[in-house]
């Protein structure tokens, strides 16, 4: 049994409560000292449903809860502040978190312009602390074993890749209002998924051209502003690519050969090609295709899984002063190619990806 010596300051008490679960592993050594959230009668929105931030704050012992962040900050015991907040409002947070001497973790996006990711990655970089961008995708167990599998050349040279995010989000929309408040913005907040999946699997994007449109399905959300995406990728290695990012229309059918979310991926290579959790190897001239699925080493492919294996890899990155999988500079890539995509959809033109961040 470890002490749990890395305090962490939850900021949000929505999607972000999945972290509270941490404080109940003994093997580690982060635990959730304090929240802070505005709203304290909202109820948590998916994996502890109904139960509100009281008894959610007693269920895994956080004995000290605020409507005021800089008290959070303030708190001695707190080593990292974990910000699970509306998209625009991780900027203000990210900034005063570094400058209280905090490391910090970060749903995605890491921010929402390239203006505020220059500034966050000359911050982190000014004090030295980590930041960690939360894109769980990478701590899926499934999407590692892909990972894995491209990484051992069982699919040959890479052709072309795809991957989608496909997501009716309405009944999202009902119990997290902001995101047609504020609004949220489905390039950075949802395309962002995908974008980094590939961005892993194939590597720095260098161009794109997208298209975007308003489902108009949910009449909450703003009707000028798209929230369905198309958008095809060439990646500085030659490789092309797309990926779908759709958050206003009545969801698919699932893909994967399991139950599992929204989110795939496609690879196509010299020796085989993958869709999801299958993979077809090469049978030309000779033989029939042969099916295999991928199956992953562990089963934390849930989101609540993910996200305590990121903590597992924070924990060592604080402990060894390792850099994190998904650093502020692979955060801030990730902001480059949405603001691409933003520059081809208003000028009608391919647009280059800015190179300003390459780590």
């Amino acid at each position: 049994m470890n002490v749990k010596s890395i305090g962490i300051g939850l900021v949000g008490s929505g999607m972000g409560t999945t972290i509270l679960r941490v404080n109940n592993e003994t093997d580690s050594r982060i635990m959730v000292r304090g929240i802070y959230e505005p709203d304290k009668l909202r109820r948590h929105q998916r994996y502890d449903v109904g139960k509100s931030l009281k008894d959610l704050a007693e269920e895994f012992k956080v004995d000290f809860v605020t409507e005021d962040f800089n008290e959070l900050l303030g708190r001695k015991d707190v080593n990292c502040i974990a910000i699970f907040s509306p998209c625009p409002c991780h900027y203000e947070q990210i900034k005063s978190s570094l400058k209280a001497g905090k490391h910090v973790i970060v749903t995605k996006p890491m921010v929402v312009s390239m203006e505020q990711a220059r500034e966050i990655v000359a911050l982190v970089e000014s004090t030295g602390l980590k930041c960690l961008i939360a894109q769980s995708m990478r701590w899926n167990s499934m999407f590692v074993a892909i990972h894995d599998l491209l990484e051992g050349g069982r699919l040959g040279r890479v052709i072309f890749a795809e991957a989608y995010y496909a997501h009716d989000l309405r009944k999202v929309l009902d119990v997290s209002p902001w995101r047609y408040q504020m609004p949220q913005d489905f390039l950075y907040g949802g395309v962002c998924h995908p974008a980094d999946l590939l961005r892993w699997y194939i590597g720095e994007a260098d161009e794109v051209f997208a298209y975007g449109i308003n489902g108009g399905l949910d009449k909450r959300y703003p009707a000028n502003k798209e929230n369905n995406f198309i958008v095809s990728i060439k990646y500085r290695n030659g490789i092309i690519g797309r990926v779908l990012g759709a958050f206003d229309l009545v969801h698919p059918p699932n893909l994967w050969s399991q139950s599992f979310h929204g989110v795939g991926v496609g690879i196509y290579g010299s020796k085989g090609s993958l869709f999801n959790d299958r993979v077809v190897y090469d049978y030309y001239p000779q033989g029939t295709p042969i099916e295999e699925k991928v199956v992953p080493k562990k089963g934390d492919c849930d989101h609540a899984g993910e996200i305590l294996t990121m903590l597992r890899h924070f924990e060592e990155c604080v402990i060894k002063d390792k850099k994190p999988l998904v650093s502020h500079r692979d955060g801030a890539q990730i902001i480059a190619i949405c603001s691409a995509c933003w520059e081809s959809i208003r000028t009608g033109r391919p647009a280059k990806v800015s190179r300003e961040f390459d780590v």
